[in-house]
């Protein structure tokens, strides 16, 4: 129900099952210390590859906040909205209907998960993402 004098325009509202804040810092290492360290954050899950840790997610409050050494700054700029849709490509259509830019359309990226790019109106950067079925990202590690 939406708060008295608030409206609703134009589309359904979408889905989200899951979102996050993701930074790119220059310095990771430092980074992560600082949120986990001096901030306390508690970390709800960490990732890597070749032994290397590329990406950490805190706890925060009722969301997430992600440290990605992935290489993720660009010019669209080193902080991104993430946010977990049950079907991008529902959301890609509908959202290209109503005039959003989108950056990249859905694929499915190297990693498993199924992508798209767009901006918001000030130019910050949204990935919307669907997770498969299958993906490992859905198994809890015991």
């Amino acid at each position: 129900q939406p708060l008295p004098g608030l409206t609703r325009e134009r589309g359904d509202p979408m889905e989200v099952l899951s979102g996050r804040v993701i930074i790119a810092p220059t310095d990771f290492q430092r980074s992560v210390a600082f949120y986990r360290d001096t901030l306390g954050l508690q970390i709800y899950r960490e990732f890597g590859a070749d032994g290397h840790q590329t990406g950490v997610v805190f706890f925060l409050g009722g969301g997430y906040l992600e440290l990605s050494a992935s290489g993720t700054t660009s010019a669209m700029g080193s902080t991104t909205l993430w946010m977990q849709v049950p079907d991008v490509e529902v959301e890609h259509t509908r959202l290209a209907a109503l005039g959003v830019e989108i950056v990249d359309p859905p694929a499915q990226m190297p990693w498993g998960l199924i992508e798209m790019w767009a901006r918001d109106p000030d130019g910050h950067r949204l990935c919307l993402v669907e997770v498969p079925p299958d993906h490992p990202i859905r198994r809890r590690l015991d």
